[in-house]
């Protein structure tokens, strides 16, 4: 493990013990405290290690083996996403492909799918949820991604800046499906962090959404599960259902397909489709 990933380990342990608290752990809180969440020792000493190394752990500077890692995920309460996260990027588990290590291209199979589905709006996206293609519902939806500056080609920071995309509809009170697709984002690009082009990304998101900084701050990961959402715009209010969806053929790509969540749902977008 190089010295980058050490250190987003241990960014990543130090974030997940500042959200757990001592009642969590069976512990007693023991009075006021200066920061959130639990203290070194105390998770040291639930995972039976010493508090020296893992202060280490969490500046990067120590190694570990799986059954201690195992230890501190436990005692951290993360869940199988968090856990499975943690033990990639101390290599224990295989990464997901290096985001942009090589041109990604859309199959005609994949392609041919989403424009198939005349009636619900779907796109195809990269691993850093980079907008790659789109069908027609889709664009008549949310707004042609092509038209959007470059850097802004991305369903992330189309949900966070409707105004970039330029289309009819926005999702009202959207923080749950961006922070959802957020920590799914996170789970794919953590381990790569020196890549350019996900750091761009929670740049724009920062600037664009500062209200949130603490999102795109927090270390926080998921498996992205669906998600239905109101979402208005010139003629008739909507409620679509968000799914994340991966082609087994093709390695690093997604299909976002938002399928209507009701009849009404259903009659409105045929009508926007015509």
């Amino acid at each position: 493990m190089d010295a980058s990933l050490r250190r987003e380990l241990g960014a990543h342990l130090r974030a997940a013990r500042e959200q757990v608290t001592p009642a969590q752990a069976g512990l007693d809180g023991g009075g006021r405290r200066r920061t959130p969440g639990l203290r070194r020792e105390e998770v040291a000493a639930l995972a039976g290690v010493s508090v020296a190394w893992y202060t280490w752990l969490e500046q990067g500077r120590a190694r570990t083996t799986r059954q201690v890692l195992d230890a501190i995920c436990r005692v951290l309460g993360m869940d199988a996403a968090a856990h499975r996260h943690t033990l990639s990027l101390a290599g224990f588990l295989p990464p997901a492909p290096r985001a942009g290590r090589t041109p990604i291209v859309v199959g005609e199979a994949t392609r041919a799918l989403v424009d198939g589905w005349a009636t619900t709006p779907a796109a195809v996206l990269d691993e850093r949820f980079d907008v790659l293609a789109a069908n027609r519902a889709y664009r008549l939806v949310w707004g042609d991604p092509d038209a959007a500056p470059a850097g802004w080609r991305n369903a992330l920071l189309l949900l966070a800046a409707p105004h970039v995309g330029g289309g009819p509809y926005r999702v009202v009170a959207e923080e749950p499906l961006l922070r959802g697709l957020y920590e799914q984002f996170r789970a794919d690009t953590a381990h790569w962090p020196d890549d350019g082009r996900a750091a761009e990304i929670v740049a724009l998101l920062t600037k664009e959404r500062p209200d949130a900084a603490h999102w795109w701050e927090c270390r926080a990961v998921q498996d992205f599960a669906p998600i239905t959402a109101a979402v208005e715009g010139a003629r008739a209010g909507l409620r679509l259902t968000f799914s994340l969806l991966r082609p087994v053929a093709e390695h690093g790509l997604y299909v976002f397909a938002h399928t209507p969540a009701d009849e009404r749902s259903r009659e409105a977008l045929a009508a926007l489709i015509g």
